[in-house]
């Protein structure tokens, strides 16, 4: 289900399809199984009504949580920026042979960020992931000594500059594996097919435009909210703009 989700468009071709036999299939039991009485067509309109009204809340309300993952994504990519930047201006604070270790450190690291969010083979991102550790090891372990060795005010602000870039590191992290949850997907997966299903067999004769309509527009709505959530799935990606802004700045220097 996560790998489905990591691909909005083979989400969009399953759901489209699974949508609309469901439709299908609700045309076929009212054919020939129970078809569907006059008096009773009324009650079940109703019924689908509150059925469609339903699902649209909750597609909305996947939509909103899906926007405000990916804005707290894009925020989080912004602070992180900003703090590497002050740490690269206050490790000139530190000690000189110290300063320019921990500057040209912090530049291989920005590098590391960088890569993180362009990158999409996984096995590249591990490789990432355990580069940027090493390098966060030594940068740590850079400023510690430094401010062991003189713990001076303007040392422990380069020191808690430091703090401030690894903890950064560790919200993008987490922001970027807060996902929708797959229970509010299959909710919605369900309720969808209910609704086809009731589509189908309230239909008047054999061919509708809504059989095909509804899980075209259900699909797309899937789709759209699977491409926002999804950080490194589909056309919507969040580009580490200040990110490469901020190297540029430093090459510069």
């Amino acid at each position: 289900m996560t790998n489905l989700l990591d691909s909005p468009l083979f989400l969009f071709a399953a759901s489209f399809v699974a949508l609309w036999l469901s439709a299908k299939l609700g045309a076929v039991f009212r054919r020939k199984f129970r078809p569907l009485a006059e008096g009773e067509r009324q009650d079940y309109d109703m019924v689908t009504t509150a059925t469609l009204t339903l699902l649209g809340l909750l597609i909305g309300f996947s939509f909103s949580m899906a926007i405000s993952r990916y804005d707290q994504r894009k925020n989080y990519e912004e602070e992180e920026a900003n703090a590497i930047g002050t740490e690269y201006a206050r490790a000139e604070l530190l000690p000189p042979e110290s300063a320019s270790a921990t500057q040209e450190l912090l530049t291989e690291y920005l590098q590391q960020r960088i890569l993180f969010y362009q990158t999409l083979d996984p096995q590249r991102l591990l490789q990432i992931d355990a580069e940027t550790s090493r390098l966060q090891d030594q940068l740590w372990a850079g400023v510690r000594a430094a401010a062991a060795a003189q713990p001076t005010p303007p040392v422990t602000l380069a020191a808690s500059g430091m703090n401030d870039v690894l903890n950064r590191q560790g919200y993008t992290q987490a922001a970027w594996s807060n996902r929708i949850p797959i229970a509010a997907w299959g909710l919605m997966a369900a309720i969808a097919v209910c609704c086809n299903l009731l589509i189908g067999y309230t239909a008047h004769g054999s061919k509708t435009f809504a059989a095909l309509v509804l899980p075209l527009a259900i699909s797309i709505s899937f789709l759209l909210i699977a491409d926002i959530d999804s950080p490194r799935g589909g056309l919507i990606r969040l580009r580490p703009q200040n990110l490469t802004t901020l190297s540029q700045s430093l090459r510069k220097q």
